[in-house]
């Protein structure tokens, strides 16, 4: 089941029970306070467009040194209420080198704030276009191993929609997406600490 990151709503996508046009949709954000063991990310794409980073990304760019970066600190809190409750947060994100901008960007500013949060962030490194045979090109939240949500862009990276998928085969290739993501991936410091010494 291959599917594409910027595929939109009902292209293949039966079982659709919700859809939302907002990261700011109540329902949404409530799954990541409802959910009892594991929130999980798959991340695909090397670039995204959101809101919340366009300053701070704007600031890297032009060179300057990073801050607090408060666009991520409302997400930071969810990580750190999340891990204080028990609860594990993870995301895995296959990225290509040589590195976007973005990428550069995420691994040197967001990714410090999120993991010292406590989410467990995980890279697979490709080159060029040798992408991971086991995984697709589909971003995606899961929760507690059966709430589905598939995450949609436009070629900029720009948020589209998101779905909650109740097709059970979907949600189950989704766990094994995951766990062949996870087995594949190197924790991001790992990664990070190879690009500080320059060999990542």
């Amino acid at each position: 089941m291959r599917l594409s990151a910027t595929a939109s709503p009902g292209s293949g996508d039966r079982g659709l029970t919700r859809s939302f046009t907002s990261l700011d949709d109540e329902e949404f954000n409530q799954l990541f306070r409802d959910f009892r063991y594991t929130a999980y990310r798959l991340e695909t794409r090397q670039r995204y467009d959101v809101s919340y980073e366009q300053d701070e990304f704007a600031r890297f760019l032009a060179g300057q040194s990073r801050g607090e970066f408060p666009g991520i600190a409302a997400w930071c809190d969810t990580v750190r209420a999340a891990v204080t409750a028990g609860k594990r947060m993870h995301r895995v994100h296959v990225v290509t080198e040589p590195l976007s901008d973005y990428v550069r960007f995420e691994c040197g500013w967001a990714y410090e704030h999120t993991v010292e949060a406590g989410e467990d962030v995980r890279l697979i490194v490709a080159s060029g276009n040798d992408w991971p045979a086991a995984l697709p090109h589909y971003d995606y939240w899961l929760f507690d191993s059966h709430q589905l949500v598939a995450m949609y862009y436009d070629e900029e990276g720009r948020f589209v929609s998101g779905a909650l998928i109740s097709e059970p085969e979907k949600i189950v290739q989704a766990n094994l997406w995951r766990d062949a993501a996870v087995s594949a991936s190197i924790p991001y410091r790992t990664y990070a600490a190879g690009l500080q010494s320059g060999s990542p």
